[in-house]
């Protein structure tokens, strides 16, 4: 063979090989499990950013909640009709189109940080020089502060600073667009083309791995959230807070930007995918030449079923109509409709409780998140998933599986609501000591917009030094920053005057995280094991022709009922529990202080309210397939009973039975 021929054969076969890579389901698996790792590291990265970004431009609870679930609304509607022509268009190069369009939404949330001006915080306890450290001060003083603070407030309201939270808002908005064939698509696509018994197996495995994306943005958030949020404009001497610090802002927006990249990349795969591939019946005998033959018969026979779109808006109220009258399929979908908005509302805001109820770190607190409570969920998920492979549950089994699932983890969220702090001593707020704390504000010219925490030598936290009434601020060595402050007239002391240390008193009961962290990790094992099992009852109880639309129908109600409405109702929950809103420039902000066992009580109140939810229609679901069971059981034995009685043998049997007895009854006779 010359080198001509075997260049021309190296060139064939390069391309058969590219083509059955792609044309290999497990590769799509892989593919896929990669894709949607990357779409739900940015959302697990919102999510554990999501306290920082409320924190640097003063949003409120409701308002970031509505924030983290806006990408919702991009595809609320749009789902419906992409899931109903999944099996008419080609699925693989719509989900790499409509990841590129949601990694340019991922790259327009990082905006506001490069049109913004640098972060400014109140009474920056960098400032000892000339008393200007937010103690107790002269008018002359207070008046020199208050112009800086006009100043910064007239920088702050330009058109940049006011259109910060729009551009938010429409990058989510594009990056739930973007999102919109991702999933149904995927599922669809992979239980056409894969064994009927390998199908949950893959889907358990795209569900376990997904679960790890959040997880990943979870711990990146805690990773780079340690970085100060203006890293790119300043250097690393002039960054006075500390990690500890209530004012600190990470930087929340370079995650979005390593996501989004990631994004990306994972997109470009499915542009090479095929329309239709082999199932995985036809492609282990690939090697049969007659398989093509097959192939393009099958692709003959669902061309021919396809419909065009007048046919399909005529048909539309139709098979909606016959998709939501079966009761089954919708109690099903309504029990995961619970569970989501559970999550949903858990994952914005877990972070935030455990910051606030056990006086973490933000990147502490989102930390505890990814590496436990994520990798509990992920492995319920991946057991949920084995269990149901192994036994080939029925679908009335599986119904018992989620029932039981979900109350042994309601079992295991009710003791939650009584672990946690007790609100500290505020002063002025939620606490009067013996000293006149409006006397000590009075005096000291204390601005209603200060907030730079310190702790008294009593016990007793106040909102700044200036409300402590302390007149001395003791900096470090060779540094701005102040090591405590004395003279604090506000602070209660036997004889003297006390101190106060920079920061929060702290609650005394952090021991109690552990506990709380292991009880809520098994929560969420316990309740992903109706994950899969609950997926596979959807595909199992509608017909093979609905199936994407079935789906469809799911996932927007996953957005409407839950994914968008729970993070505002868990948001709206939060701040309904402030107790002292932070103000700048005159307008309210995010909240300084909350009544933490208002907190606990309405934010885990709800979890558990949608875990019974859960049950209740997991119960009903279960109940009417066993009663359908049982009804097809006795159809099934009273008409084999009509089917033996009509028989001709059964019919001689009954005739010869009568005639016996009639002769038996003559001889009887006198």
């Amino acid at each position: 063979m010359t080198a001509t021929e075997l260049q021309e054969n190296a060139q064939t076969v390069r391309p058969r090989r590219l083509m059955c890579l792609f044309n290999n389901i497990k590769f799509f698996v892989l593919c896929h499990g990669m894709l949607q790792l990357a779409q739900l590291m940015v959302s697990g990265y919102l999510k554990g950013s999501i306290t920082t970004i409320e924190r640097r431009y003063g949003f409120s609870s409701q308002k970031s909640g509505l924030l983290a679930a806006f990408n919702e609304v991009g595809n609320t509607v749009l789902i419906v009709f992409v899931s109903f022509f999944g099996s008419r268009v080609h699925r693989p190069r719509c989900i790499g189109i409509g990841a590129m369009i949601a990694s340019v939404g991922v790259f327009l949330i990082t905006l506001p940080h490069f049109i913004s001006a640098k972060y400014e915080y109140t009474d920056s306890n960098s400032y000892v020089k000339e008393n200007r450290s937010g103690n107790c001060q002269s008018e002359s003083i207070f008046q020199r502060k208050m112009e800086v603070s006009n100043q910064t407030c007239n920088n702050e309201k330009t058109d940049a600073y006011i259109g910060v939270y729009p551009i938010l808002l429409f990058g989510q908005l594009l990056f739930g667009i973007g999102g919109v064939p991702i999933q149904p698509f995927g599922i669809s696509y992979i239980d056409d083309y894969a064994k009927t018994r390998n199908s949950p197996f893959y889907l358990g495995i795209l569900f376990a791995v997904t679960v790890i994306g959040p997880a990943f943005g979870y711990m990146m958030a805690s990773l780079l959230l340690h970085l100060y949020v203006d890293i790119d404009k300043m250097s690393f001497d002039k960054i006075i807070l500390k990690h500890d610090d209530p004012r600190w802002v990470g930087a929340w927006w370079l995650g979005f930007i390593v996501a989004g990249t990631l994004l990306i990349l994972t997109s470009l795969p499915y542009l090479f995918f095929p329309r239709k591939m082999f199932r995985e019946e036809i492609a282990e005998v690939q090697k049969d030449p007659s398989s093509e033959k097959i192939l393009e018969k099958t692709t003959r026979t669902e061309a021919a079923t396809e419909v065009s779109l007048t046919q399909f808006l005529k048909s539309f109220p139709k098979i909606t109509l016959r998709t939501i009258q079966n009761p089954i399929y919708m109690l099903v979908v309504f029990a995961q409709v619970n569970l989501a908005a559970m999550v949903a509302g858990l994952a914005t805001f877990m972070a935030k409780f455990i910051e606030r109820q056990f006086t973490q770190t933000a990147a502490f607190s989102t930390m505890m998140i990814g590496g436990l409570n994520i990798p509990s969920a992920m492995l319920g998920i991946m057991a949920g998933g084995v269990i149901m492979h192994r036994l080939s549950l029925s679908i009335k089994s599986s119904a018992a599986m989620c029932t039981i699932a979900v109350l042994i983890s309601m079992f295991f969220a009710i003791p939650l609501l009584f672990l946690g702090c007790p609100t500290q001593r505020i002063s002025g707020i939620n606490h009067t000591g013996n000293v006149s704390i409006q006397q000590c504000t009075n005096s000291c010219l204390c601005s209603d917009e200060a907030f730079d925490p310190v702790c008294g030598s009593d016990g007793v936290e106040f909102r700044s030094p200036c409300h402590a009434g302390c007149m001395t601020g003791i900096p470090c060595n060779s540094t701005d920053k102040v090591l405590n402050y004395t003279d604090c007239s506000c602070v209660s002391s036997s004889g003297s005057l006390g101190f106060a240390l920079p920061g929060t008193c702290k609650s005394g009961c952090a021991d109690r995280l552990i506990s709380f962290m292991i009880l809520s990790s098994i929560t969420c094992f316990v309740a992903s094991l109706s994950h899969t099992t609950s997926f596979m009852m959807i595909l199992r109880t509608v017909t093979p022709e609905d199936k994407s639309f079935a789906l469809g129908i799911q996932f927007m109600l996953f957005r409407v009922l839950a994914f968008l409405p729970a993070p505002v109702l868990y948001g709206s929950a939060i701040d309904s529990t402030c107790i002292l809103w932070g103000k700048k420039c005159g307008e309210k902000t995010s909240c300084s202080y909350y009544n933490l066992d208002l907190f606990r009580h309405r934010f885990l109140g709800l979890q558990i309210f949608f875990i019974f939810g859960g049950f209740i229609c997991f119960l009903l679901s279960f109940l009417m397939l066993r009663r359908k069971n049982s009804t097809q059981l006795q159809n099934e034995q009273m008409k084999s009973q009509t089917e033996s009685e009509s028989s001709p043998e059964m019919k001689d049997t009954i005739q010869s039975l009568g005639n016996s007895n009639g002769h038996c009854s003559t001889q009887k006779r006198p």
